[in-house]
């Protein structure tokens, strides 16, 4: 199994930012796959997430209005557009699958695959 993101990088506020994580390994449109982030010091939150079929999302309330999470089942890729970044948004930013997911606003101790992270790094 693997999730591999990319995408991250030094942006300034008020700049955009689209990551990438290719899956491979498991079957990927039978898994709701999300975001999580970890900024330094802080503990890892919940971002967004992506229904398996890709008709319904979820975001956390620092990000909704900025950030759009999509996926693509044929290329077993998820993608998290990001706009207005402010510096709180940085972090590393994690790809995670979930199998049993009974709703999409995920909980970390029930995911199933976690990707490597992209740090994001948003300058004042």
């Amino acid at each position: 199994v693997q999730l591999q993101a990319s995408g991250g990088g030094l942006v300034q506020t008020g700049g955009s930012l689209r990551l990438s994580c290719a899956a491979s390994g498991f079957t990927f449109r039978n898994y709701v796959m999300g975001w999580f982030r970890q900024a330094p010091g802080k503990e890892r939150e919940f971002v967004a997430a992506v229904s398996r079929g890709g008709g319904s999302t979820a975001y956390a309330d620092s990000v909704k209005g900025r950030f759009t999470v999509c996926r693509n089942n044929v290329e077993n890729t998820v993608y998290l557009q990001m706009h207005g970044l402010n510096p709180e948004d940085t972090a590393v930013y994690y790809c995670t699958a979930d199998w049993n997911a009974r709703s999409l606003l995920l909980e970390e101790n029930a995911i199933d695959y976690w990707g490597q992270g992209t740090l994001v790094t948003v300058s004042s």
